[in-house]
């Protein structure tokens, strides 16, 4: 009998449950409508009215240069045409970087540079999700369960005048829009020094720029040491913001370290 009663009672769990699910669902669409006809939803980039929030228009998002496969499977710039499964590119075997592998949305030009401008420069939090959202998706082979986000940070002062951090940001809404278990530490990689702007130097002015410039903090090493590390940035150029990151991940124990960033310099492409 008492088994009974308590196949009853989990029955009456179960629909109880799916019950306030449904309810719940229910008032965040009635919320979303509401929003949308006091707010009409506008395309991300051009303002232009769209069907959902958060999105692109469909001219937007055709401008977009995603990066699909086939592409390097260490940096993940696009080929032309397909080598096989696991092909390198010539830069990873002449010069292959630190990290493991580096993976992209799309290639930062046009709508991708204007998207990471309004984010970075213009204090349109607001992007941040669509952005990670996307993200999420092109890094789905680098977010398994156990992965740790670490955001490349800013150096305190150019924190304070920005008021927030874009990789952090990036970070938390890749988190949310994993499908994984997945965490965030956004403290863990600190920036001990002041560098100059990387816009409109060389490669190898970059790499000396920030050579030294990161350290994992000594109350987040137990985090870092022998966890799997996915290093969060908004834009990747040379790869020496990446490169100096990576290097500090590793010296504080990080088993293996990737770098996830929504856009990236293909090419000649302008590196701002």
């Amino acid at each position: 009998m008492s088994t009974q009663v308590r196949r009853v009672d989990m029955r009456s769990l179960h629909t109880w449950s799916r019950a306030a699910a449904g309810v719940v669902a229910g008032a965040r669409t009635v919320r979303r409508r509401v929003v949308d006809a006091l707010l009409p939803p506008v395309c991300m980039a051009c303002r232009r009215p769209v069907a959902d929030s958060h999105a692109l228009c469909v001219s937007c998002w055709s401008q977009l240069r995603l990066i699909d496969r086939p592409y390097c499977e260490r940096l993940g710039t696009p080929f032309a045409y397909d080598l096989g499964p696991g092909a390198l590119s010539a830069e990873a075997i002449a010069n292959p970087p630190p990290y493991d592998r580096a993976r992209a949305v799309a290639a930062y030009t046009g709508v991708a540079r204007n998207l990471v401008h309004g984010l970075k420069y213009r204090d349109r939090q607001e992007l941040a999700r669509l952005l990670a959202g996307m993200m999420a998706r092109a890094g789905r082979d680098l977010l398994c369960d156990g992965v740790v986000l670490v955001p490349v940070p800013l150096y305190y002062w150019r924190l304070w005048r920005r008021r927030f951090n874009q990789s952090a940001l990036l970070a938390e809404g890749i988190a949310a829009a994993a499908g994984a278990d997945v965490a965030v530490e956004a403290g863990a990689l600190r920036r001990i020094r002041a560098t100059r702007q990387q816009v409109g130097l060389s490669q190898s002015e970059r790499s000396r720029n920030v050579q030294g410039a990161f350290r994992v903090a000594d109350e987040h090493r137990v985090r870092i040491a022998g966890r799997r590390v996915v290093l969060i940035d908004d834009v990747l150029t040379t790869g020496a913001t990446a490169n100096a990151c990576t290097r500090a991940l590793t010296r504080a124990g990080a088993a293996s370290v990737d770098v996830l960033v929504f856009a990236r310099v293909v090419g000649g492409e302008v590196s701002d």
